[in-house]
């Protein structure tokens, strides 16, 4: 599918929540599979992988504590040593890639939760991490991870193999400092959230520097630590914006076009819990709902289609929002306005 000339955005509505507190405990990082189903990393007390419906049903958990320790709501334990699995992502056969910045390994499972690879070890050498956190697989399936205390990133074949690397520690263009999550869209091209450089570095697969966004602060296009991003159908360029509470949205070129902050009602399952709690009905009456809405500290953001998933780390949740945005031929809008200030009624 080729990218669209301009788009019509039309705009984004806030669809539903799904998750709670006791189901999706501090998620971190999720993959949407071929039926709907989402598989969510949560990392807490007890690292699991839940997994809902788009109808906020539980279907399991797989659980991930180190060693396999007691299994999780009757489904699958991992007998693995993970210590704190923190990015995921799902391949064409629904296998889940989990990179653990714990144990500095790369661990394939299956849907059942079966290894089915694992490879990786501490330290600075081709093929050694230190504290990897991000993931990401190519068109081809190749592999990329953030090296995050290597201040690099690391590209292998999917049986992990080493094939290159690119990036050092500074913050000039290229240079990177302590990365966090990576993403690879349909054309092959890398983006890199440069956590502690509060920016996001766009690369081509062979890590030469296309261009960055944003600099340090709260304001629009601006960044403080951004943990996760995601490229959709069209371009558009999503990022976590881990501690301002936020999610941004910029165009393929980098320009701003809008923010998220967070419209969250109850999911169903917290729903059904809170009409059999009546202290947590009680608390909900009392409290100003507003701070319950928002995106605290999200650590991920992912895009199936046109539906965005934000992992609402510090409220146990996922909530989720529906783009609408028509493509436009170069025919059907005018040429590029020199004072881009929109104004209308509508």
């Amino acid at each position: 599918m080729s990218r669209p000339y301009a788009l019509l955005r039309v705009g984004f509505t806030y669809d539903r929540t799904l998750g709670m507190r006791r189901l999706t405990n501090t998620p971190v990082d999720l993959a949407v599979g071929k039926t709907g189903d989402l598989n969510i990393l949560c990392r807490g007390g007890i690292s699991f992988i839940r997994r809902l419906s788009q109808d906020d049903e539980d279907l399991g958990a797989i659980n991930l504590a180190a060693g396999g320790a007691a299994q999780i709501g009757g489904s699958h334990s991992v007998d693995s040593e993970f210590v704190w699995p923190i990015s995921m992502v799902m391949d064409r056969d629904e296998n889940l890639w989990i990179s653990d910045e714990g144990s500095n390994r790369i661990t394939v499972i299956d849907q059942r939760g079966e290894i089915q690879a694992q490879w990786g070890e501490h330290g600075a050498g081709e093929g050694q991490f230190d504290r990897q956190s991000g993931i990401a697989l190519d068109p081809d399936e190749n592999v990329y991870v953030s090296d995050t205390q290597n201040h690099r990133i690391q590209k292998f074949t999917r049986d992990g193999e080493f094939l290159m690397q690119f990036g050092c520690f500074g913050s000039e263009d290229g240079q990177l400092n302590m990365p966090w999550g990576i993403h690879v869209d349909e054309l092959g091209d890398v983006y890199v959230a440069d956590w502690r450089n509060d920016r996001i570095q766009k690369f081509t697969a062979d890590g030469e520097f296309l261009f960055r966004i944003g600099r340090s602060g709260d304001g629009e296009g601006e960044f403080n630590r951004p943990s996760g991003v995601a490229v959709d159908e069209h371009g558009d360029i999503y990022v976590a914006d881990w501690a301002n509470s936020r999610v941004q949205l910029f165009r393929p070129d980098g320009v701003f076009v809008e923010l998220f902050r967070g419209d969250a009602t109850l999911s169903k399952q917290a729903h059904h819990y809170m009409k059999s709690n009546v202290k947590a009905l009680r608390l909900r009456e009392m409290a100003s709902l507003e701070p319950q809405k928002r995106v605290r500290w999200p650590v991920s953001v992912r895009v199936d289609g046109q539906t965005m998933y934000i992992a609402d780390y510090g409220s146990d949740r996922v909530q989720v929002y529906q783009k609408e945005a028509y493509p436009l031929e170069p025919h059907e809008i005018s040429e590029v306005q020199r004072s881009p200030t929109l104004y209308t009624q509508f």
